[in-house]
């Protein structure tokens, strides 16, 4: 029996390897395919970053339980951080880029006692110190700076095709962030802290570290698509990228799919934004109607999200 168990086991690792590299090829030939077959490429493009944002949610809250309202926060400094180091510095870009992931951990270390608050609480607090970053940005008096209220340009690195690029290589991170958290030591430690943090520190996890470096991953995710994003438009107010919206919609369509798992976030990102741009756009009022009732439906019915739907029937869903 201790053999088999060995056996299995020893399987397994090799398995979900193989899942997670077939997935991140199979990603990577659809979005590398998409803009020659969909003449919007700007759209291809803002699904991406959805399925960044909704992925780096994942991380967070599919796997600590923690849901941060405030989560476009990260993504706007990655913005801001990017912008100005493109104004400011002689450096490449995609090393600006870097930078806005890096500046977004960081303001992830400088909010990580808001870890010490649970439910409701957290999610508060990280709304609040999304909507301070967002006034200390568009601050008037800062505008020699930020801008302010007035926005930054960065269109001599303006490279849509680049930025696209770019932006693909941080879609296949996320997933493959989400895909080593789904099946790593590491990530059954966080479902294990997630159900019950008390158990889990009697039985020697850091719940602190683990708690942490969750939340720093998932800051540096949100921050290097902000990065990617701004260099992708370009020219952006601070409402464009500190928007509720990204918060929001990174969390339905996280819930949507399916959090703690790999594929969910990347079926609701696409599926419901898809909708949003075929109704949403041209006559909002129909959209928020449909919207608000998936949302109802959803948690009356599918807690889950969409793939529980396959759990259900008994298969495993990664």
């Amino acid at each position: 029996m201790l053999n088999s168990t060995s056996t299995q086991n020893g399987s397994a690792a090799p398995n979900r390897l193989r899942t997670s590299i077939i997935l991140l090829v199979v990603l990577a030939a659809v979005f590398l395919v998409a803009p020659h077959l969909y003449a919007n490429q700007s759209l291809v493009f803002t699904i991406m970053t959805f399925i960044v944002l909704a992925q780096g949610l994942n991380l967070l809250y599919g796997f600590t339980g923690y849901l941060p309202f405030g989560y476009v926060g990260f993504f706007g400094s990655g913005a801001y951080a990017t912008s100005l180091l493109v104004l400011h510095t002689h450096l490449p870009v995609l090393v600006c880029v870097a930078g806005g992931g890096l500046a977004a951990a960081l303001i992830g270390v400088i909010l990580g006692p808001l870890l010490r608050l649970s439910g409701a609480y957290f999610s508060i607090a990280n709304l609040a110190a999304s909507q301070i970053l967002f006034f200390v940005v568009s601050n008037p008096d800062l505008a020699d700076i930020t801008g302010g209220p007035y926005g930054l340009k960065i269109e001599q690195v303006y490279d849509p095709a680049a930025s696209y690029y770019c932006m693909l290589v941080v879609l296949l991170v996320a997933c493959g962030l989400a895909a080593y958290f789904r099946s790593s030591g590491f990530g059954m430690a966080l479902r294990a802290i997630k159900q019950d943090p008390v158990s889990a520190a009697m039985a020697g996890l850091n719940v602190v570290r683990h708690r942490l470096i969750a939340w720093l991953v998932s800051a540096l995710i949100a921050g290097l698509a902000g990065g990617v994003y701004a260099w992708g438009i370009s020219v952006f107010y601070p409402d464009a990228v500190f928007t509720l919206d990204f918060s929001v919609f990174a969390i339905v369509f996280a819930l949507f799919g399916g959090v703690g798992t790999v594929i969910g976030p990347i079926v609701g990102a696409a599926l419901l934004y898809i909708l949003y741009s075929a109704i949403g756009i041209s006559t909002p009022q129909y959209f928020q109607l449909i919207y608000g009732g998936l949302i109802v439906l959803l948690v009356l019915f599918l807690p889950g999200g969409l793939l529980s739907l396959l759990q259900r029937r008994g298969i495993n869903v990664f």
